[in-house]
């Protein structure tokens, strides 16, 4: 039977869907081999299969308004059944990195990372640039006065890189950065939600769907639901997912500690009395063991995700594009730059202007994720959210 070819709808989308991973989309006729298989798919709503359908069409609408490719996990149990070689799962992938870019906000910055195989170089050096000249201006790149009496020792660390770069101005980019992420993935999430509305009636709770969707993506759960899918892709996920939680959590105590003497935190220490403000604090506080426990678990499931994406040729791997290995190695970078940083302060043979460079190359990874988090693959998060949330309710009695 000849294959369907891929329409262009709109201008570039053929050869925007065929860059994404999607290029074996023509090979398919529709024998449903992969919707049969999936024990993901909703059996009123079975995927991948329509949605390869509606992508050799070029029906952008549709997908954009389908939940489908985001309830997929790429377990791609479909993929190596499939008699075409298509790749379902590879198609899927395609699909989600599409509806990324389409419902970026603004959608210059959503063509700017969806290009990532060409304009990488600016996505990743261009942070660690802005930061390197932001000290020039601020502080010339040299050592400035601290704000705490610590001095060096064995538990405490070697020198402290407040002396290099100030805290307001880690707050200033910061805090700058996570409001713009917000406001991108709110313009973003409420146009994709509205547009699952108009393709299912939603019923029952929000919030109790969305209590039962954070539970379902809190353990993987699902991934088990997956008859050969690679063990290594759910645990790599589970344990970088949960290592970025445990650091988002230990950098908040990280400011509570160090503004601990202020009305906005004094509380803290009124409630565990046996605690002390003050920041930083020793390598054995528990802090620091949540801290080094989470970069524990991103260094495992970091090096798992790697180990998964080496199997070039095994059909559960799946193909990887440029799309997967901007954000695989940028998940890597800030892991090992992060991990380096902190050893780099207790090791005494290691030059403290070694320390810095190292500490700049990790402020400048870590704004790169931040900025480019609305439009790369950490983008997921919140779609497949929003999209398992959705089915729910449509799926309430």
């Amino acid at each position: 039977m000849a294959s369907i070819p891929i329409t262009q709808d709109e201008p570039g989308i053929r050869e925007a869907f065929l860059d994404r991973g999607g290029e074996n989309a023509t090979r398919c006729f529709q024998c449903a081999t992969c919707s049969s298989v999936c024990e993901l798919a909703p059996d009123d709503a079975p995927f991948p299969r329509r949605q390869i359908l509606w992508a050799q069409w070029g029906l952008i609408d549709k997908l954009a308004a389908d939940p489908g490719a985001w309830l997929c996990h790429q377990c791609n149990d479909c993929s190596v059944r499939c008699p075409r070689d298509v790749g379902p799962g590879d198609v899927m992938a395609a699909v989600r990195a599409m509806m990324v870019e389409r419902l970026a906000f603004p959608a210059a910055l959503g063509k700017l990372v969806g290009n990532v195989k060409s304009t990488w170089p600016l996505l990743v050096f261009g942070p660690i640039l802005f930061w390197l000249v932001l000290l020039f201006a601020t502080t010339g790149l040299g050592v400035v006065p601290v704000h705490h009496h610590l001095q060096p020792s064995a538990t405490m660390g070697q020198f402290f890189y407040d002396q290099y770069v100030p805290h307001y101005l880690i707050y200033g980019v910061y805090f700058s950065a996570t409001a713009w992420v917000l406001i991108a993935f709110w313009s973003s999430g409420r146009q994709f939600w509205k547009q699952l509305g108009s393709s299912a009636e939603r019923k029952g709770s929000f919030i109790g769907a969305l209590v039962g969707t954070c539970v379902e993506i809190a353990t993987h759960g699902k991934f088990s639901s997956c008859e050969q899918g690679v063990p290594k892709r759910r645990w790599g996920h589970f344990m970088v997912m949960w290592g970025f939680i445990g650091a988002a959590i230990t950098s908040g105590f990280a400011v509570v500690y160090l503004y601990g003497n202020t009305p906005l935190f004094s509380w803290f220490f009124k409630i565990l009395p046996f605690e002390t403000p003050g920041y930083p604090v020793a390598i054995s506080h528990w802090v620091k063991w949540l801290g080094n426990a989470s970069a524990i678990s991103l260094v495992l499931g970091g090096l798992l995700l790697f180990v998964n994406r080496m199997s070039t040729t095994n059909k559960l791997v799946g193909a990887t594009t440029s799309f997967d290995r901007f954000f695989l190695w940028i998940v890597l970078a800030v892991i090992g730059s992060g991990v380096l940083t902190e050893i780099f302060r207790f090791v005494p043979s290691i030059s403290p202007m070694i320390g810095f460079g190292v500490y700049i190359l990790h402020l400048g990874v870590v704004l790169c994720l931040f900025l480019t988090l609305p439009y790369s693959k950490f983008a997921h998060l919140v779609y497949r959210t929003l999209a398992i949330t959705h089915q729910r309710m449509a799926d309430a009695d």
